[in-house]
């Protein structure tokens, strides 16, 4: 590179990527373009994504300035299946537990946990809840109970580091009913305790409206519609809807929306 202001900004940026907040790396970028003849960024962009990737921040530069910063390190997509019947049993037993692990700075997937649960108080499912859900008899038959799901789902979580305390995590679900009625409602029923960690999330809902300006009636189909996006899967699929609302997100994200808590706290 003939230009030296340019050599003198590309080197700075590749020599001092771990010194740059994430939130600045944009800015940096354009200064560097601005300083250099049309094309010559280009064959230096994939040398400072590997800088960027070798001090831990793992996206790369066309990534991270597409959305702004996330106030999460990661967001837990949560989407659960409970028994059901027309008109509804009392109470309904969560069959399908489902979580994405989705990265705040690149909104992509990186972990799943998904189990199905052996509901105890109605143990046989109804022609419904198989034909709304998917769910058959065979997929639960000898399946954990929630408290030992649950207690996978702790493990889970230390293992991917989501219980350190310096890591900032928030579960999001499609509506409030996954964390405000239906698990504590069924811990309740039985004797267990509601992990910390279930009792904050994001209403996608919300997060959607307050982004659209619209309240999405039907739920994923209308936030699917509203964005131009394929729906993924089968409808009332757990963990179908769990990729769905991963989809959603990160959509919204690229579009510059910043996700932030909408359950009140416990």
């Amino acid at each position: 590179v003939s230009d030296a202001p340019g050599c003198s900004m590309i080197a700075l940026l590749h020599t001092g990527a771990a010194k740059f907040p994430p939130n600045l790396l944009p800015r940096a970028r354009q200064a560097v373009c601005s300083l250099l003849p049309a094309g010559v960024f280009k064959g230096y962009s994939s040398i400072v994504s590997r800088k960027l990737a070798s001090h831990g921040f793992g996206a790369s530069m066309a990534a991270m300035s597409s959305f702004p910063p996330q106030r999460y390190h990661y967001f837990l997509v949560l989407d659960f299946e409970a028994t059901c019947d027309k008109p509804q049993i009392h109470p309904q037993e969560i069959i399908e537990f489902p979580i994405l692990k989705l990265n705040g700075r690149t909104m992509e997937i990186e972990s799943t946990f998904h189990m199905y649960v052996q509901p105890v108080v109605h143990p046989q499912l109804t022609p419904f809840c198989t034909e709304l859900t998917g769910i058959i008899q065979g997929m639960v038959d000898g399946q954990p109970s929630l408290q030992q799901v649950l207690e996978r789902v702790d493990e889970w979580m230390a293992k991917e580091g989501l219980l350190d305390p310096s890591v900032k995590s928030i579960f999001v679900t499609c509506g409030d009913w996954d964390l405000k009625v239906m698990l504590p409602g069924q811990c309740q029923y039985l004797g267990l305790p509601v992990a910390d960690y279930f009792k904050q999330w994001i209403n996608l809902k919300k997060a959607y409206s307050f982004a659209m300006g619209s309240w999405p009636k039907n739920g994923l189909l209308d936030m699917n519609k509203g964005l131009n996006l394929q729906h993924i899967g089968r409808p009332h699929s757990g963990i179908d809807d769990c990729k769905n609302i991963a989809n959603i997100m990160k959509t919204l994200a690229h579009r510059g929306f910043i996700f932030k808590q909408t359950s009140k706290p416990f």
